[in-house]
């Protein structure tokens, strides 16, 4: 792939994210219902109203890119650039006035991730990544913290579905602390800068929930693979089906070993 100068699609990717989580502290502990899209997935009118602003935003600057977004699906011819946008990662947490939710925007080219946005309006922290540019945190590069153990380690961990049980248990034994966070996005956006050593999750995961927080991931320096601990990332891959273990390259090979164990 020929280098590429995606400064300009940061800059609007960013301002599309801030803008989102506007919308979205603006609806903050206000949203009048939640519907359900199935038994337990939730959707707010702040995630289809984040998602609609996200979307106009991009495509009146890159009108002839293409999208793939959590609630609306694909739209525009699939061309070599594609939008995968997640405009509320967390709504459990947002509908419940939990504070850890996030806005993602992940640019693919040619099939392959060069740029990720992952915006904490509640916090006000952009986290963002460029192909070969490293990660950065409200513009202040961030890597993955070196030669921590992993008795040491905080550790993300997604719930787990039913027969995985046992690998969870064992995971949480060999590390310092787990966290069960309801946000794959941001708890990836957090590997980034050491506040978590890694995350992991079994299933369940969409190409929209790591999309732009998985590239950051590996931009500050981080091992990511699917749960099986081969590509973690793959446009052919069906929603609700991807886990992903993302780690200091230190404790990743440990913890898909853990994660497999039978």
């Amino acid at each position: 792939m020929p280098d590429l100068d995606l400064a300009h699609e940061l800059t609007v990717a960013s301002d599309a994210a801030r803008l989102a989580g506007s919308i979205q502290m603006d609806l903050y502990e206000r949203l009048e219902e939640v519907d359900y899209k199935g038994e337990k997935d939730v959707v707010t009118e702040a995630d289809h109203r984040s998602e609609e602003a996200i979307l106009e935003r991009i495509g009146a600057t890159f009108p002839d890119d293409a999208f793939l977004a959590e609630e609306s699906g694909e739209s525009g011819e699939l061309t070599e650039r594609l939008w995968v946008v997640d405009p509320l990662d967390g709504t459990v947490n947002y509908a419940n006035g939990i504070p850890f939710f996030a806005v993602s925007i992940g640019l693919v080219v040619e099939g392959r991730p060069v740029l990720g946005v992952i915006y904490d309006p509640s916090r006000g922290e952009l986290f963002s990544a460029v192909s070969g540019d490293g990660a950065r945190l409200d513009g202040r590069p961030v890597r993955v913290p070196a030669g921590k153990r992993l008795v040491d380690s905080v550790v993300s961990l997604g719930l787990p579905t039913i027969g995985f049980g046992r690998q969870y248990r064992e995971i949480r034994r060999q590390v310092r602390i787990t966290r069960a966070m309801g946000s794959a996005a941001l708890s990836l956006a957090y590997l980034a800068n050491g506040r978590f050593d890694a995350y992991v999750q079994w299933s369940k995961l969409s190409l929209w929930d790591i999309c732009a927080a998985g590239f950051i991931a590996i931009e500050a320096g981080a091992t990511v693979t699917s749960a099986l601990g081969n590509s973690w990332f793959s446009l052919g891959m069906p929603a609700k089906s991807i886990g992903i273990v993302a780690a200091a390259p230190q404790h990743h090979r440990t913890l898909v070993e853990l994660l497999n164990a039978d």
